[in-house]
């Protein structure tokens, strides 16, 4: 069998465990709305390397490499998506250079996929996919020799995954507050899972049942780094490797991307040409949103490209390449407004063919008070600085229905209920909408505001009452209201 054979039967392997479990994965990650798509995430970036490696008839080991890594970049979504890219790049770069693929070079790859997962995060978080990663390395190499097979070595780290996974709320207070395991976590097993059953002949073991989870794991918390710096160096017979030593020495997460020049060169010179008298802007935005009326918020406030996308469906690294790439500006702000887009939004602004700053705002109304402060005449540097001080400056709340029973930061939450949130934090929840809507206002307006911005969801209840009630109560306040036409949150709202 050519190795173009065999890398086409691990990734569909390790695709068809992911598919397998993949609603278990996504329901061990609710908040508890329905946005849980961690299991999603990784089964579409594994999609992304199945179809890549479909597509190309070259089996030399160096192609296979490039394939790999570059297709699960690009097919990267979500946080976990974006990890599970640079646990491939790791295994697939060890194994490319690797002259027979023993159990001692599996071991090797599993230590490769380890330390790429761990630089590509800014401040790892123990109890996530990142412990599970190192301790099968750890077991790899423990268990590695000229006696065991290959197949017996990847049974065998099936075992102290499903271990490691258990182990995880032991060391995430969320985890172990909800009662569930890693959602990340468990999905790496699975994946692990299918490789093993593809390298052994056998057909794919049963998952682990299902869990009951109640609370959305958090998978990375800020880093102590406000910013993101990328460097474009360009030059003939480059050294990644070098580079890679060079830099990392400067941070704590490092992408080091080779880019063809002629190619550049090229898209550097229709973009120049865009730019004349009559052509685009300096700089252009490409925002995530979802939500029709949303979206035609944001194309009014000066988003030239926006994508569809938020909760339960996170674009890949390649969906927002593609927008940056369309854009006739030279250079572009990136506005994911998402918390599971944002590390997509980074690893695209690393390898996009002009500079893109990626502004990590969370929420909608976030996104939207940093496009108030753009300007198409300034730089996208510049831009993204008065975008991120715009986005600190406002309050921001939002409204939507639990799918499940939880604890959610000390408030108990019932299938169904109404779940008000502030900055990020639960405040209140229950049955009716009208009292939590009141309970998260009444804290959103404690300090004084200019304006309120409102955004009705998709299905929302009459909001007369409130707007009218607010108008007598704070006749000061400036009511902004629309029709955004968001999926799961009933409203959401900004104050500034």
């Amino acid at each position: 069998m050519s190795d173009l054979d065999t890398a086409r039967d691990l990734a569909g392997g390790a695709l068809a465990s992911l598919e397998v479990s993949r609603q278990r994965i996504d329901d061990l990650n609710v908040y508890p709305v329905p946005d849980g798509d961690t299991g999603t995430n990784l089964a579409l970036t594994t999609r992304g390397i199945v179809d890549a490696l479909d597509a190309i008839t070259a089996s030399d080991r160096p192609t296979l490499v490039r394939e790999a890594t570059r297709s699960a970049l690009m097919s990267a979504r979500g946080n976990s998506g974006v990890i599970l890219s640079q646990i491939v790049r790791g295994a697939a770069e060890v194994l490319g250079e690797a002259e027979t693929i023993d159990s001692t070079a599996v071991a090797h790859a599993f230590r490769g996929a380890s330390d790429e997962a761990y630089r590509a995060v800014r401040k790892p978080v123990e109890g996530t996919m990142l412990t599970v990663i190192r301790e099968l390395a750890d077991a790899a190499e423990e268990s590695a020799g000229p006696e065991v097979e290959p197949a017996e070595l990847l049974k065998g780290l099936v075992e102290r995954g499903e271990e490691a996974v258990a182990r995880t709320p032991q060391q995430l207070e969320v985890l172990r507050e909800a009662g569930v395991v890693d959602a990340g976590a468990a999905g790496l097993v699975e994946l692990v899972r299918g490789l093993a059953a593809t390298v052994s002949g056998e057909p794919l073991a049963e998952p682990p049942e299902r869990e009951e989870p109640a609370l959305e794991a958090i998978h990375l918390e800020p880093s102590r780094y406000r910013y993101c710096t990328t460097f474009v160096v360009e030059g003939d017979g480059l050294d990644s490797q070098a580079l890679e030593t060079e830099l990392d020495r400067m941070g704590d997460s490092l992408l080091v991307e080779i880019a063809d020049m002629h190619r550049q060169t090229e898209q550097r010179e229709q973009r120049l040409l865009s730019a004349l008298p009559g052509g685009a802007s300096r700089a252009g935005v490409v925002a995530v949103v979802a939500g029709g009326g949303n979206r035609r918020l944001f194309e009014s406030l000066g988003a030239e490209k926006v994508i569809e996308g938020g909760q339960t469906m996170n674009p890949s690294t390649a969906d927002l390449l593609e927008a940056v790439d369309a854009l006739a500006a030279d250079e572009v702000v990136l506005l994911p407004n998402n918390k599971n887009v944002v590390m997509a939004a980074e690893q695209a602004s690393r390898v996009a063919g002009k500079p893109v700053h990626v502004v990590p705002t969370e929420s909608i109304p976030a996104g939207l008070a940093a496009l108030v402060a753009f300007n198409g005449e300034r730089s996208a540097e510049e831009n993204a600085a008065a975008m991120r001080e715009a986005a600190q400056q406002v309050t921001t709340g939002e409204v939507t229905v639990a799918s499940r029973d939880a604890s959610v930061d000390g408030i108990p939450v019932r299938a169904g209920n109404y779940l008000a949130l502030l900055d990020g934090k639960a405040v209140a929840a229950g049955p009716g909408f009208d009292e939590v809507t009141r309970s998260l206002l009444e804290r959103l307006l404690a300090e004084p505001h200019d304006v309120l911005t409102v955004l009705k969801g998709e299905g929302a209840p009459p909001l007369n009452g409130f707007l009218d009630e607010l108008a007598r109560t704070h006749p000061d306040l400036e009511l902004d209201v629309h029709e955004g036409g968001q999926p799961h949150y009933p409203l959401l709202l900004s104050a500034e």
